[in-house]
């Protein structure tokens, strides 16, 4: 028989209770030591949801060493519930919260963890969520987690929980608090006297489960990100807004343990707009409205039109739904909602007392007006406005594409199409000059579109815009020195081919240092750390490349053993001996350029992603 620590029913036919007298106690200790049982020392136990003993073949103490604390007294539907349970060192526990009054009835509401590492949610019965184990059998002094109060619960509810601190020490349903609702009245009460408390405890209301997708397109106007996702899923961004006669119902979701919010615009900037926020305060969900004014934090107005506002935060994915009127000609600042807008949906942090801060990444900005009362649609958004989007792209093909194989190409390929001619000049040099020709007019194009973006300069970018100038002169610099270059053997040649290769390696090596570092900002923010590992892979293919190409021409040169003397030239004219080469450095060039091609399809498809 395997002894671990475990929490369970002894046998799904016996009901272990904590108080068995005579022979039933002896029936349970009996079976408890002879059934076949294999332990749980991974706290998933939901065999014990009812008795919450463990089944460790030796009765419970009786003067428990642990205690249960709560943050208060009372409770409303809706309302999170601190709970704290510590005392010695103990390897298991098993949590829950009954009504006070059948301490045998099953677990009421459920819980939200603090510390996944050490503990875990449970579901007992039809109650997602309504218990809290252990993860593993390490020593612990000290858990807290957050119960959170259902709709339908009862008047008085107490918490109680099993802890064991070695596998024949243990006390069962230790009793902690008891909380109770205020102005909820007991169940003697007549009904026709609970009217009015029913009614004002549902104002705002606690969601018993998740959002789905159900009626996007057909029933209701919904924006998701990522496209098509689930909102019960822990990386959905879900927006959704259905008519009801003259009214909207909406839900918005997310994972965020501070605020979402989304708003309505007429353009694509922040200010002047309609927002409507969902902001975590103390671990329940105030839901609220405010008018946009420029680019300041939002004020929540006083009053709001909001009703049937619901929420439900749990593992870090925060729901609200409500519902406002179409027209609201009494509240300033509210839009009318049959008309078209631009829709943001943002996410942040905020501080305790729900205080909101600025949204650390660009919000989702559907591409279009929307008309959210018109013909139902099912639509995405993109966290990028499309000229921050352009801007990456043609950066991405510029600097990993055309400048990179266009430096190979000037470096090995000289001997190897020597003999070829374009347009009258030797292949080599025309492919090459195209290639930095390109460079240049994409860079530039490029270098523009986020200034015209944003109206001028940007100071919340930190230094790329600085280095990202650098890279720009310095690529404008190399093409007005390239077109003055003294012919082969004049005595400045030497002197050029030093700066032209000075200038250009500290272009390059700029602009792969800005492109790291504009890959993380807000208005791009490309997948981390996915973004920063491809772009090292993408330095390391082309500086393995280089390193390759270098031992072989070294290795050509070795063989005849013919060094000529201007081979210390940054631009040197390979030798016969290197030439020989020709079918490797071809071979290596088309792989090379598929490489690149690859990392840039990668990049490009990352951009159209956000």
């Amino acid at each position: 028989m395997a002894i671990l620590l475990r929490l369970g029913h002894c046998n799904r036919r016996t009901d272990c209770k904590m108080e068995l007298p005579g022979l039933a106690f002896a029936v349970w200790v009996f079976i408890c030591f002879y059934a076949s049982v294999d332990g749980y020392p991974s706290g998933k136990v939901r065999e014990a949801c009812a008795s919450m003993i463990p089944c460790h073949g030796s009765s419970p103490q009786l003067s428990p060493e642990h205690t249960i604390t709560v943050n208060g007294t009372e409770f409303k539907p809706g309302d999170n519930i601190e709970v704290h349970l510590f005392g010695p060192d103990f390897e298991g526990f098993f949590i829950q919260a009954r009504d006070a009054e059948h301490l045998d009835s099953p677990a009421v509401g459920s819980f939200m963890l603090v510390d996944r590492r050490v503990s875990q949610l449970l579901t007992c019965g039809r109650t997602k969520n309504s218990a809290v184990s252990h993860t593993s059998k390490a020593k612990k002094r000290y858990i807290k987690v957050y119960w959170i109060a259902p709709g339908d619960a009862p008047k008085r509810v107490q918490f109680l929980a099993t802890v064991v601190k070695k596998y024949k020490t243990f006390w069962v349903k230790i009793p902690g608090p008891v909380v109770s609702q205020p102005n909820v009245p007991s169940p003697t009460t007549p009904l026709h006297a609970t009217s009015e408390a029913v009614s004002t405890s549902h104002l705002v209301s606690y969601l018993s489960k998740p959002f789905n997708a159900s009626g996007c397109g057909s029933t209701k106007f919904c924006i998701r990100n990522p496209s098509n996702c689930d909102p019960e899923s822990a990386s959905c961004f879900f927006l959704s807004f259905q008519q009801e006669k003259s009214s909207v119902f909406i839900e918005m979701s997310g994972p965020s343990e501070g605020y979402l919010a989304f708003a309505l615009s007429h353009d694509q900037w922040m200010g002047g707009d309609d927002a409507y926020l969902c902001i975590n305060e103390d671990h329940r969900v105030h839901v609220g409205t405010a008018y946009l004014k420029g680019r300041s934090p939002p004020v929540l107005d006083s009053e709001n039109a909001l009703e049937d506002v619901s929420w439900r935060l749990v593992d870090g994915v925060l729901q609200c739904s409500f519902r406002r009127s179409i027209r609201l000609p009494t509240y300033k600042g509210r839009f009318n909602l049959d008309a078209s807008y631009y829709i943001f949906l943002a996410d942040g942090e905020a501080s305790e007392g729900g205080q909101i801060h600025k949204h650390h990444r660009q919000p989702l900005i559907t591409n279009g007006i929307y008309n959210v009362t018109g013909l139902p649609q099912d639509i995405g958004g993109s966290r990028s406005p499309r000229l921050i989007k352009a801007h990456g792209a043609l950066m991405f093909i510029a600097w990993i594409t055309t400048v990179s194989i266009g430096v190979i190409v000037a470096r090995f390929f000289k001997p190897v199409w020597s003999h070829s001619f374009l347009f009258g000049k030797e292949m080599w040099f025309q492919v090459h000059r195209l290639l930095m020709l390109t460079t240049v007019t994409i860079t530039s194009i490029s270098f523009v579109l986020p200034f015209i973006y944003r109206g001028g300069w940007s100071q919340q970018a930190g230094f790329h815009p600085y280095l990202g100038c650098t890279v720009m002169a310095l690529t404008i610099f190399q093409a007005l020195m390239a077109g003055f270059r003294p012919s082969r053997h004049a005595p400045r040649r030497q002197l050029f081919n030093w700066f032209h290769w000075s200038t250009g390696t500290t272009a390059r090596i700029l602009a792969v240092v800005t492109m790291f570092l504009g890959m993380d900002l807000p208005a791009l923010d490309l997948p981390d750390p996915w973004d920063t590992y491809t772009m090292i892979g993408f330095v390391a293919w082309h500086v393995c490349t280089d390193v390759l190409l270098e031992i072989h021409s070294y290795w050509l040169v070795r063989k005849v053993e013919l060094i000529e003397d201007d081979r210390v030239q940054i631009l040197q004219s390979l030798t016969s001996a290197e030439a020989e080469g020709r079918l490797f450095k071809q071979i290596v060039l088309t792989i090379y350029i598929c490489g690149n091609i690859v990392f840039l399809i990668a990049f490009l498809a990352a951009i159209n992603q956000i």
